[in-house]
């Protein structure tokens, strides 16, 4: 199974929970054992990516500002491609641009992924029951990416991809393990750093860079070794 195989379901879902008129935002990244899968909430309409008229790829933030200070932060992408999105208006967004900051966020190893793909108009919240029908597609997309490391943000998205109430404020720098479909994850719950969670990006970037520093003094290995 391709990642691609994936689109059809998150479609259908789309017209389901979604807005109507809008698309389903799938991923994007490295899909090939990336070192780390991030995943987030679901997208709103703030993403261009949303709309009939974009053709280039459906992937998360994109005509977005704010997600990418964590990235550079994080050494998650290169100051070249961070300078260009901060210098441009989100409606400047090119699909050439997106699929050249993808093929950046691909080179650095990172998966970006939410575990909603329901695209709303604004950033309303969504009940669990909502997110709950999209958890077993979530992890047909882990066994087929394979990810060495799993960041779930905020206390919802952990709660649900998890299976017990968690916390972020008190399981910071705590590995979870868990097992999806016969393979074993290492997972770890981070503060959501958007919206009203900005004031804890300093808390998710510390998280992040200390989990990368574990990363390579474990040398996870790929799943599938």
């Amino acid at each position: 199974m391709k990642i691609e195989d994936l689109y059809e379901e998150y479609d259908k879902l789309q017209l389901e929970y979604g807005d109507k008129s809008l698309h389903s935002i799938y991923n994007g990244g490295c899909t090939n054992n990336p070192d780390i899968c991030f995943v987030f909430m679901n997208p709103t309409g703030r993403n261009i990516a949303s709309y009939d008229t974009w053709k280039g790829p459906r992937s998360p933030w994109i005509g977005t500002k704010n997600i990418w200070d964590l990235f550079i932060a994080c050494n998650l992408i290169d100051e070249d491609i961070y300078r260009e999105i901060k210098s441009i208006k989100g409606s400047e967004w090119t699909e050439e641009f997106a699929i050249k900051v993808y093929k950046n966020i691909e080179d650095h190893k990172v998966f970006i992924t939410n575990l909603g793909k329901c695209n709303q108009i604004d950033a309303r919240p969504l009940p669990d029951s909502v997110y709950l029908n999209y958890l077993e597609l979530l992890k047909k997309e882990f066994s087929i990416i394979k990810p060495k490391i799993i960041i779930l943000f905020g206390n919802q998205v952990s709660s649900i991809v998890l299976d017990e109430k968690i916390s972020v404020s008190t399981s910071r720098k705590k590995e979870y393990t868990r097992n999806f479909n016969g393979e074993e994850y290492h997972l770890y719950s981070v503060y959501y750093p958007i919206g009203n969670g900005r004031f804890n990006i300093d808390k998710s970037i510390e998280d992040i860079n200390w989990i990368q520093d574990r990363l390579k003094e474990n040398s996870y290995e790929s799943i599938n070794n």
